[in-house]
């Protein structure tokens, strides 16, 4: 059984940067694209950035493109999102998920998802 498990998220003022973790168990990290993706109260569910399986190609909301950075270690079995110059409009739980084969920007192609982490930035 596949388990993501998302971890790094929190409390900070606007202007500060966090670091988000994903840890991927259950099958083997490297046959899985991976995404971020966020969802703020009443908005839907919106795409934040992803990532091949090979690290080789990645994908941004282009509003976000700058300040975000998506990567992996597959060694670590883990996708990180860095954040970097973070607003308040950031505030959202962060989602990762995963899907096998190619990279992709809609959610409704991710397979396995995790429990999300919630990050709030103070303005």
């Amino acid at each position: 059984q596949v388990q993501l498990v998302e971890s790094g998220g929190g409390l900070v003022q606007a202007g500060d940067s966090l670091r988000l973790s994903c840890v991927v168990s259950g099958h083997t990290f490297s046959d899985y694209a991976m995404g971020w993706f966020r969802q703020a109260p009443g908005k839907e569910r919106e795409f934040v950035a992803s990532i091949s399986r090979s690290g080789g190609i990645t994908y941004y909301a282009s509003s976000l493109k700058g300040r975000f950075t998506i990567s992996r270690d597959n060694a670590k079995n883990t996708v990180y999102l860095q954040m970097n110059n973070l607003k308040s409009e950031d505030s959202a739980v962060h989602y990762c998920a995963a899907k096998t084969l190619f990279v992709a920007k809609d959610p409704d192609q991710y397979e396995h998802w995790g429990q999300g982490t919630q990050v709030t930035v103070s303005s």
